[in-house]
């Protein structure tokens, strides 16, 4: 999608980039929801995002637990993983060094850090 296009969305509200603080109350209904880089969101704030999905709409957290800018402890996303992945029409994707797409050395990084 060009630029043109994003910000004619991004104009009509067919695409909006919230922040968390915007989403209490809301329900997201006909709509693909991305919350990225969920490693730095509370349990709260993880449960608040994920009890705003509505119908007809998809939902989906990216994050690495290994990587939060929160302190130790505090990131919810690894929580929240777990129990999600016991609920049916709910995936959990874990994915490994194998999966990494930057320069090698970064897999094999990551393998011992």
């Amino acid at each position: 999608m060009g630029g043109k296009r994003l910000k004619q969305y991004m104009a009509d509200g067919s695409i909006e980039i919230a922040p968390i603080g915007f989403m209490r109350g809301r329900t997201l209904n006909n709509a693909f929801v991305v919350i990225d880089e969920a490693q730095n969101c509370t349990y709260g704030q993880i449960k608040m995002l994920l009890t705003r999905l509505g119908w007809h709409s998809t939902m989906v957290l990216t994050g690495d637990p290994d990587q939060s800018d929160l302190l130790e402890g505090v990131s919810g996303l690894a929580q929240i993983a777990h129990k999600l992945d016991k609920v049916s029409g709910i995936a959990v994707v874990t994915l490994t060094d194998k999966d990494v797409v930057r320069h090698p050395l970064v897999a094999s990084m990551l393998g011992v850090l």
